[in-house]
């Protein structure tokens, strides 16, 4: 018992030397360890135990450790999805991951599709959809659920201005107001433009080009529907296509929505 305790100390703290003791020596090590001996067990097991309700609730599930990867199919057929109850049809050419080509219901969906006409996958455009290019022709779509149903108006005052340099913002070009974001800021690296559309502002973040991001991009998130939120990104060198592409994205992606029944 006295070897089993000795062992258990010396794991316990491996930086405090174990003294030997002879049979005439009172064994005192053993009397001043027994003090703290089980407070440091019981913390161990209570650290332990914690850890593990913080695993279960917080830990991501198996699927989110491994990326899926995109998988594009050729296949046109209508994918029937529903997104925070919004009915789509979308043709499964335009649908990046395999699996979300099983329908039903999801929390989001990621599509993709060729400027500027925005075509969909097909093999000949293998090349294309792959490219990762400054003045690549690929334009990522995201439908996802979102309670927060911000306009972009309110996420430019409530969200954006905080960030900036220069509220007041300058003149760009493609009739487009550009504002810099602070480097002390959580948008560092991008710069925000913000054209008018007779539905109120778009806004536009861009990563700003640099030797370590000589293929920028653009990203523009809106409210599509009640609790439904759209986002899509493009190369930054078609910036000044925004209208055109606003539009067809637009088209495009209403395209999908099924007509609700009466």
């Amino acid at each position: 018992m006295l070897q089993n305790r000795n062992i258990v100390g010396s794991l316990a703290a491996p930086r405090i030397p174990v003294m030997t003791h002879t049979a005439s020596e009172p064994d005192t090590s053993i009397r001043k360890r027994s003090g703290w001996l089980i407070p440091i067990v019981v913390f161990l097991a209570t650290a332990g135990l914690s850890a593990l309700l913080l695993l279960y609730y917080i830990a991501p599930r198996p699927l989110s450790f491994v990326r899926e990867p995109p998988a594009p199919a050729s296949d046109t057929r209508p994918v029937h999805i529903s997104v925070g109850g919004l009915d789509l049809a979308i043709p499964a050419n335009y649908v990046v991951f395999a699996s979300a080509r099983d329908g039903g219901r999801r929390s989001d969906v990621a599509l993709f599709a060729l400027l500027p006409n925005m075509t969909g996958y097909t093999p000949a455009r293998t090349r294309d959809f792959a490219s990762n290019a400054p003045d690549s022709r690929v334009i990522y779509f995201l439908l996802r659920e979102d309670q927060l149903d911000l306009r972009e108006d309110e996420r430019f005052q409530r969200i954006y201005l905080a960030y900036v340099e220069n509220p007041a913002g300058t003149a760009a070009p493609y009739g487009l107001t550009e504002y810099r974001f602070a480097d002390n800021s959580g948008y560092r690296g991008e710069d925000l433009f913000v054209g008018e559309t007779a539905h109120g502002k778009a806004l536009f973040r861009c990563v700003r080009y640099s030797e370590t991001v000589p293929s920028p991009s653009c990203l523009r998130e809106l409210p599509l529907a009640n609790g439904i939120a759209l986002s899509y990104r493009f190369k930054r060198t078609y910036l000044k296509d925004w209208v055109a592409i606003s539009a067809n994205v637009e088209k495009l992606v209403r395209s999908f929505i099924v007509p609700a029944q009466p």
